[in-house]
């Protein structure tokens, strides 16, 4: 099952792999946490080669996941198989990497291309299959700024194309504009949908690389109404007895059988979900061990979800029951 990253001839299996949980500890400069919890590095290199071998080719990272220890362990995981590899990263915002903290951001052109150069560097590889825009809320006119600087990049071999993560899609409307940019990550799941910018995604030819596909973990079905999140995850004000956690977690008890009816874990039905709505969605899970990226990797054998399956989701997953903005 394979889908092209917009119209740049970049091509990747259907779903790719996240490594925002694999950076590890990270902090803001307010000393808040933004890490999933203890990682171990040598199983998420593992569970990465495991995935290669396996077809998966597509993997998306950014400097300031660990503050560029997720980078460096994709390096570790895809020596000797940068050819069979599409490497995403993103940037905008400005690390110290030997304490973990990320200090602010900068977009300017002589940090884009600091950041650029370290993030080859952590990589192990002389070029980035997709360079993305990591600052969400830029301003319209910085947002320019910086897609000149991208279209120079391309121009000089360092990166074949470019995106933005943003949900915004005024924002999304304005990079896609530009000649080489050719995705757009965005939040996206069955219960989440930024419709607005996915919308703009199809109408520019450009993809959505859907990010949350399963909103955080719900819906991997692993959290109860009885869950309570570590101290070291930043999920750890999720409210799974009375809040919007646990709203979703009832919801996901109601269309569970749905979502598994043919065969299909709860995870493997999420992403299916969202490679059925629509080809121009590429999901790109996260993971924290090589079972997980079994599971979420076994969607491309078990295939889509069924018109049925669509039709009864939609059945019950109506605008008042998620989240559409």
């Amino acid at each position: 099952m394979q889908r092209s990253i917009g119209q740049s001839g970049i091509e990747v299996n259907a779903i790719g792999l996240g490594t925002w949980a694999v950076g590890g500890v990270m902090v803001d400069e307010n000393g808040t946490g933004h890490s999933w919890g203890h990682v171990d590095d040598a199983e998420a290199i593992q569970a990465m080669q495991w995935a290669i071998d396996a077809g998966v080719n597509f993997f998306d990272t950014s400097n300031n996941y660990g503050c560029g220890h997720a980078e460096r362990l994709i390096g570790q995981a895809v020596q000797e198989r940068r050819e069979r590899v599409v490497l995403a990263t993103k940037f905008g915002y400005v690390c110290q990497p030997e304490m973990r903290v990320i200090t602010g951001s900068d977009v300017s052109e002589t940090v884009i291309r600091t950041t650029l150069q370290q993030s080859l560097k952590n990589l192990a590889t002389d070029y980035i299959d997709l360079y993305q825009l990591h600052v969400y809320d830029l301003p319209l006119d910085e947002a320019l700024q910086v897609r000149d600087v991208l279209e120079t990049l391309v121009s000089e071999g360092q990166i074949r194309a470019y995106g933005w993560s943003c949900n915004d899609p005024e924002r999304a409307r304005l990079f896609a504009e530009g000649d080489h940019c050719v995705a757009i990550q965005h939040h996206y799941n069955l219960f989440e949908r930024t419709q607005r910018t996915f919308e703009v995604c199809q109408a520019a030819g450009v993809s959505s690389i859907a990010r949350g596909p399963l909103a955080m973990g719900i819906l991997t079905g692993k959290y109860h109404r009885d869950t309570t999140m570590p101290t070291d995850d930043f999920r750890h004000d999720w409210d799974c007895k009375d809040g919007r956690q646990a709203q979703q977690i009832d919801l996901l008890t109601d269309i569970q059988s749905i979502l598994t009816r043919e065969g299909h874990t709860l995870p493997q039905a999420a992403l299916a979900w969202l490679l059925t709505y629509s080809d121009g969605i590429i999901p790109i899970p996260g993971f924290k061990s090589l079972a997980q990226v079994k599971d979420t990797v076994g969607v491309l054998d078990r295939g889509l979800l069924t018109d049925v399956q669509m039709r009864d989701l939609d059945a019950i997953l109506t605008p008042e029951m998620i989240t559409i903005r």
